[in-house]
């Protein structure tokens, strides 16, 4: 019986590079998060205004961008180091 060893090779790369990428946008998120509440801490700043303001298309795009460019750098250094 023959197995074919690149498939599930090829699996587990696609989900590093899915968890990899995904706690990088986590990252983003928490720190986006953090930074909103200390920068602009006033009155009336609920965590429902905190999440609308940090959950915009803008900031998925950045994060997404960031976090592929973070994997491909990790990636990189990796194979290289």
């Amino acid at each position: 019986m023959v197995s074919d060893h690149k498939k599930p090779r090829r699996l587990a790369l696609i989900w590093r590079a899915i968890v990899e990428v995904g706690f990088i946008i986590f990252l983003f998120y928490s720190n986006l998060l953090m930074g909103e509440f200390t920068r602009a801490n006033g009155h009336g700043k609920t965590w429902t205004f905190a999440l609308e303001d940090v959950f915009s298309e803008t900031n998925l795009a950045i994060a997404i961008i960031s976090g592929l460019v973070g994997y491909v750098v990790s990636e990189y250094l990796r194979k290289n180091l």
